[in-house]
């Protein structure tokens, strides 16, 4: 059986409308949740998109 990698797929979602997509992260190096300033294309502007669980 192949062992399992390090990367991690992870949803993004902005506070402000709910706008979410898909991103993966290495879980060795990155132990904490992502926050990441993106575009919002609800609210036309820059957020910062936040880990959801």
């Amino acid at each position: 059986m192949a062992k399992e990698g390090a990367r991690v797929n992870v949803q993004m979602r902005s506070p402000e409308s709910g706008h979410t997509y898909w991103t993966s992260k290495n879980k060795r190096t990155t132990t904490e949740r992502l926050e990441l300033k993106k575009y919002d294309p609800k609210v036309r502007k820059h957020v910062v998109y936040k880990e959801k669980k």
